[in-house]
């Protein structure tokens, strides 16, 4: 089979098989992952950062093959996740950038956008380092050049592009020595391999099974049973940038933007750092220690957006066993020294109170509607976090006074923000600056409240009458910032109510926080209607866990 050209559909066709593919093997990349540090999950993020990719592809299917690759890169840049996932964005970035005015390409076309998403890759990492998804990527694309020049058949081409990276892949270990010593590839050149190779299926007529891949130890690299993970290679204490930092900031004009200063500016917070920016967002990744700092500097230019930060050495230590420690006598153990900050919020379900921890919270205390922590749980609280000035978020109006009481108690500078809502002390909490005095960020952090609305899904648990509305035992009821505004017997007709009733042209971002008592599929339904209702707003979801609450909502 020979294909002399290349139009948008079928290059949306390989698109989607290749993130299929990697899809399908997501689990093996992960096994993989040792470097730069173990933020995690290399397959898992190159798999969502793909699969977002495609799933812009699929909404945009034409015959130019130009704009097909500009859905490619929207879908990338919105969903890219951590540093393997916002490289794969930029090869395709830059990508997509060569054939931009092209109805159709050859195959010298191909390679040439190739090694232009190269170019654009390696710009956009501040310390690019050889032996990663970079490498492959350049040794692929630099073979498909000098291919290029003497054949013209994309399927040929496109063999030989896969040949290579699997080549370079296979040279990764030579390159950094740490994969050498636990004796496996660098994880983001294998997902660009996976990738490759629906490529090449899809040019070839073929169909790769969704099952993943028959590849040489792979079970021995997944079951730990059998196989040491490959982080237990590293010392937790050897991390020396704590937290993986990814957020993307809506330019907005309030300060003049360029890329280059915004990248050298950044690089003097921590390591790993990626910055890729358009016309009107830009997306950053790093590894930093003290990532409030990091999301200060970025508001500078504009709003805050989907945020993440992930704490690798808490990560680091659940992978290798790490969890417990022999006991040791109290004056066995180090005394810390007095942080100037400590963060305490309240929080209910798992799944809510590991997304405070992840941005910021140093203690969290269980507690919501129906357990409201005492006072005396509170001063305990502000003692474990062992710092100077503590700041509390109770997140429910039955919380504020026992935390105000507290304040008063308690022999530190206690501050008491008065979030009413989870929903609240979340946006409160980015808003902390660790930089900034007390009144300054009890101001700021204050102020954020107003700057979220909060939704609520719960149910009745007796007959009422309340706001005009007669509401019996076991209706699903919905609120908004407090007040009543809805009932049904139907979860999710209830849930999609109220959105509708809270959603306007103004919101921008929603976040959906899945109780225990939800399904999966009420969650796929109510972004389903979101999505084809208010088009221009971006949904996170987070598994809360928090009970009585089959969702609470965050709108931005």
């Amino acid at each position: 089979m020979s294909i002399k050209v290349l139009d948008g559909k079928r290059f949306a066709e390989m698109v989607i098989q290749g993130a299929n593919h990697l899809s399908a093997n997501a689990r093996y990349v992960d096994a993989l992952n040792v470097f730069p540090v173990p933020d995690g999950d290399t397959g898992t993020n190159m798999n969502l950062s793909m699969t977002s990719g495609a799933k812009e592809v699929k909404n945009n299917v034409q015959e130019h093959v130009g704009k097909v690759g500009a859905a490619l890169a929207k879908g990338l840049l919105m969903g890219a996740r951590g540093n393997s996932g916002v490289i794969l964005s930029q090869l395709f970035r830059g990508f997509a950038k060569a054939i931009e005015n092209k109805s159709t390409i050859t195959a010298k076309d191909f390679a040439a956008a190739l090694d232009a998403g190269v170019k654009t890759a390696y710009k956009a990492v501040m310390k690019p380092v050889e032996g990663t998804i970079l490498t492959v990527a350049k040794d692929a694309a630099k073979h498909a050049v000098a291919t290029a020049r003497t054949h013209d058949d994309l399927v040929g081409l496109m063999e030989e592009v896969l040949k290579e990276a699997k080549a370079s892949l296979n040279r990764t270990p030579d390159l950094l020595p740490v994969l050498k010593e636990v004796g496996v590839v660098d994880s983001g050149g294998q997902g660009l391999v996976f990738v490759y190779e629906g490529f090449l299926a899809e040019l070839k007529g073929e169909k790769l099974p969704d099952s993943p891949s028959s590849l040489p130890n792979m079970n021995e690299l997944i079951n730990a049973e059998h196989h040491k993970s490959v982080q237990s290679h590293m010392n937790t204490e050897d991390i020396e940038f704590g937290y993986c930092t990814e957020f993307m900031v809506r330019l907005e004009g309030k300060a003049p933007f360029s890329e280059e200063n915004f990248r050298q500016d950044l690089s003097s917070y921590g390591d790993s750092l990626l910055v890729i920016a358009d016309e009107e967002v830009v997306k950053v990744h790093i590894h930093s220690e003290q990532p409030g700092e990091v999301l200060t500097y970025g508001q500078k230019y504009g709003s805050l957006i989907n945020m993440k930060i992930e704490n690798m050495r808490q990560q680091h230590s659940n992978i290798v066993g790490e969890t417990t420690t022999p006991l040791r006598s109290e004056s066995d153990v180090p005394k810390k020294e007095k942080q100037e900050y400590g963060i305490v919020a309240v929080s209910m379900g798992p799944g809510i109170a590991e997304l405070f921890r992840s941005i910021g919270a140093n203690a969290v205390i269980e507690g919501g509607q129906t357990m409201n922590p005492s006072t005396e749980d509170i001063v305990k609280a502000i003692k474990e976090v062992n710092a100077r000035k503590v700041i509390i978020l109770p997140n429910n109006k039955n919380i504020i006074m026992a935390a105000e009481q507290a304040a008063e108690v308690a022999e530190e500078e206690v501050i008491v923000i008065p979030s009413k809502t989870v929903p609240q002390g979340l946006t409160a909490l980015l808003s902390f600056n660790p930089s900034a005095g007390s009144p300054a960020n009890k101001e700021a952090m204050t102020e954020a409240l107003s700057h979220v609305k909060t939704g609520q899904l719960t149910y009745a648990v007796r007959d009422t009458s309340i706001d005009g509305l007669e509401i019996s035992k076991g209706d699903f009821m919905g609120i908004a910032d407090g007040k009543i505004v809805l009932k049904d017997q139907d979860r999710v007709k209830a849930a999609r109510n109220l959105l509708g009733k809270m959603l306007d042209d103004e919101s921008e971002i929603l976040t959906i926080l899945k109780g225990e008592d939800a399904s999966q599929e009420d969650v796929d339904s109510l972004v389903e209607y979101v999505e084809n209702e208010f088009k221009d707003v971006e949904i996170e979801v987070h598994n809360g866990e928090q009970p009585l609450y089959a969702f609470i909502f965050a709108i931005e």
